[in-house]
């Protein structure tokens, strides 16, 4: 198979890179070339936002795209237009950011999504900056494009810093403000087994909406934050903490603690939603430990700090804030 990556060498789209080689596909990225990318990949420099930046796709030809864009859904737009008649699916790495918010719990695909362009230039605003790129894609691809509506994505190569922070604070050890309840569900995709549900959707010839995080019941974050301890081997103690005094400190849910949102209408929207259709068509998602452990390993071998990209807020608790808390 012969597979074109819009993107290809951080976290998503890395980790696309990656299931393809490992499956012995013939593999070709696009990129503005800043950083490396696996032996035996082929490599076009262009830049999507510059005039004549995919002069370099000229000719050829492709099995399937995969593309992890998250700007501007104009440049979707022109890359799906360059690319028509030359490959036979287009997967887009979408988010669950493109429904309606709040959605409510249980929601699947069908749920409302928010109002966008595919001839936007703009991308302040996340939701239709997504949704927009999806139109993109189906405006060229028809029924074969897949957009790829992933939740909350972990794992290795991981560049906003989610669960980097939450290993790095553990690894300092000590008392450690852990957010409650502790039985909490935590949806999330390993971005590991996002990219091997989209090779297979692309062979199969699936199209349309799918919504990628594992079921509610996969994780919770005393699981989560537990498989931190054992896995850095430190000393941290874990210090359970009701929502309220957390809340009342002025603490911002997702950004100051990553991952974790309080009961109520956002954990709904963010990690109630109904997976059943992505379930049905194959998706297999790897057990949490696997996850940490990987995602530890890896930021080890990369001297423990993680990447991150500068579109994203900076996560992660003051630790005078925590302080506080931790003694009030």
């Amino acid at each position: 198979m012969r597979l074109l990556v819009l993107g290809g060498t951080e976290f998503v789209g890395r980790s696309v890179v990656e299931a393809a080689v490992g499956r012995g596909w013939e593999v070709t990225v696009l990129n503005r070339g800043n950083k490396a990318v696996p032996e035996g990949v082929t490599r076009v420099v262009g830049d999507r936002t510059a005039p004549g930046g995919l002069d370099g796709l000229a000719g050829g030809e492709w099995d399937f795209v995969v593309d992890t864009w998250s700007w501007a859904p104009s440049a979707v737009r022109d890359s799906a237009r360059a690319l028509e008649g030359r490959a036979s699916s287009y997967v887009y790495v979408s988010s669950r950011s493109a429904y309606a918010w709040p959605t409510p719990r249980g929601a699947n695909e069908d749920a409302p999504v928010v109002e966008a362009s595919s001839d936007d230039e703009e991308y302040e605003d996340y939701a239709r900056a997504k949704r927009g790129g999806e139109l993109a894609a189906e405006e060229v691809f028809g029924d074969r494009a897949v957009f790829v509506r992933a939740g909350l994505i972990l794992g290795p190569y991981e560049n906003i810093g989610r669960l980097p922070w939450w290993l790095t604070r553990i690894a300092k050890g000590g008392p450690v403000l852990a957010p409650g309840p502790e039985n909490l569900g935590i949806q999330f995709i390993d971005a590991r087994d996002l990219a091997e549900w989209s090779l297979d959707a692309a062979e199969r010839g699936l199209g349309g909406p799918y919504d990628m995080v594992s079921p509610p019941e996969h994780a919770t974050m005393a699981q989560i934050l537990q498989e931190c301890v054992r896995v850095t081997g430190s000393d941290a103690e874990l210090r359970w903490t009701p929502p309220e005094p957390i809340l009342a400190a002025g603490v911002q849910p997702w950004t100051d603690l990553p991952i974790w949102v309080p009961p109520g209408e956002d954990h709904d929207s963010l990690h109630r939603s109904d997976v059943s259709k992505v379930l049905a068509s194959g998706l297999r998602c790897r057990p949490v430990t696997e996850t940490i452990e990987d995602t530890w390993t890896w930021l080890k071998s990369i001297g423990g700090q993680a990447p991150r990209r500068p579109d994203r807020p900076t996560v992660g608790l003051d630790p005078a804030v925590e302080a506080k808390l931790l003694n009030r």
